[in-house]
């Protein structure tokens, strides 16, 4: 039996990255509790104090076939490269030029929503395609692939 998996972030400003991932995936906010109109008014009702009301944040596919994204505040930063990070299928089912084209165009919309262009790999068939790596705005590395 397979199993869902939730893929979790530790971070300094959860609402922050949650909405930087939600616009590089095409994700949304997850709902707030049922009842309530706000993630702020379901916070106040379960007394949560305000300082404390940025510790976490989640965004689900809305489809609801990929995995939910958690972001948890921690108070140490980013200390080294990722072992394992996301790859963002910036361009599916394109080759060479138009595919390099596509990831390209991806890199520049995400870098004006924060994240920073690390490096490009170029293809080299037959087995490399060529993907960008990139940081979100934390500093974690994900690839367009």
């Amino acid at each position: 039996m397979a199993r869902d998996v939730q893929i979790t972030f530790d971070c300094a400003d959860p609402a922050g990255l949650a909405a930087f991932w939600a616009e590089a995936l095409g994700y949304r906010l997850q709902d707030p509790p049922e009842g309530f109109e706000s993630w702020e008014q379901a916070l106040e009702a379960m007394g949560v104090p305000p300082e404390s009301r940025n510790d976490a944040s989640a965004v689900v596919d809305p489809e609801g076939s990929g995995p939910r994204l958690f972001f948890q505040r921690v108070p140490e930063g980013k200390q080294a490269k990722n072992r394992v990070h996301l790859d963002v299928r910036a361009a599916p089912g394109l080759v060479g030029d138009a595919r390099m084209a596509a990831m390209e165009a991806e890199a520049e919309r995400l870098v004006s929503h924060g994240a920073t262009r690390l490096r490009r790999y170029e293809p080299a068939p037959p087995l490399g395609a060529g993907h960008i790596i990139m940081a979100d705005p934390e500093g974690n590395e994900f690839c367009l692939d």
